[in-house]
């Protein structure tokens, strides 16, 4: 069985050695689950970065799941890959990393889930929750209200998929994003910016499992 982890932090940098220390801090702290993303960077460049964070990950027992880029992913043999709405279909992606790899898929709308839901992904990564300045070309806001709605359609169609939150989420918006029914949050900025990680990563527990 696949498990999905409840945290997920999705590195943002353009710098390699920015990556490797977010990496390691977040591993240091209990994160295990980490998603390479290095944005407007050539695959010669990411290559060799990804090949090491598979390593310091497999090391420690963290789940690296490659953003958007499925032939690293398949390289590297990564644990999942995550794919955005113009990137790779998940059925093609499936092919090529084989069955037993973490496919997810990026969400702004009911439609597109029930689609992600016939392509057979993992989890989808639903957002974004509010305005972020990590992604470009920011896809219409889905706020509480739209995960209240959105996870409702699902139940009552019967789609089970994990729904992890994304997007401008601080941790006093995680209960109430919780109490919807999403399963899981994905981090960025919230982590890369916290001046104390330890405290930080078990409020943001506290708050998933209260």
């Amino acid at each position: 069985m696949k498990i999905i982890e409840k945290i997920q932090f999705i590195t943002h940098s353009a710098s390699e050695q920015d990556i490797y220390k977010q990496t390691n801090a977040m591993i240091e702290n209990g994160i295990k689950w980490i998603q390479f993303r290095m944005k407007d960077t050539s695959f010669e460049k990411k290559l060799p970065i990804a090949r090491n964070l598979k390593e310091i990950c497999s090391k420690n027992n963290v789940k690296l799941i490659i953003n958007d880029d499925v032939e690293i992913a398949r390289i590297i043999k990564a644990d999942g890959i995550h794919l955005g709405l113009e990137d790779c279909n998940p059925i093609d992606a499936r092919r090529i990393l084989g069955e037993d790899t973490i496919i997810g898929g990026t969400c702004n709308t009911y439609e597109q889930i029930i689609r992600r839901n016939e392509q057979g992904v993992d989890y989808i990564g639903l957002g974004p929750y509010k305005f972020t300045s990590t992604k470009k070309n920011l896809s219409p806001i889905i706020s509480l209200s739209g995960y209240k709605n959105i996870l409702k359609q699902m139940k009552e169609n019967n789609i089970n998929i994990p729904i992890i939150g994304i997007g401008g989420i601080e941790i006093n918006d995680i209960s109430q994003i919780i109490n919807t029914g999403v399963y899981g949050i994905a981090l960025s900025s919230l982590l890369i910016r916290s001046n104390n990680l330890h405290k930080d990563i078990e409020q943001i527990n506290n708050a998933i499992n209260h």
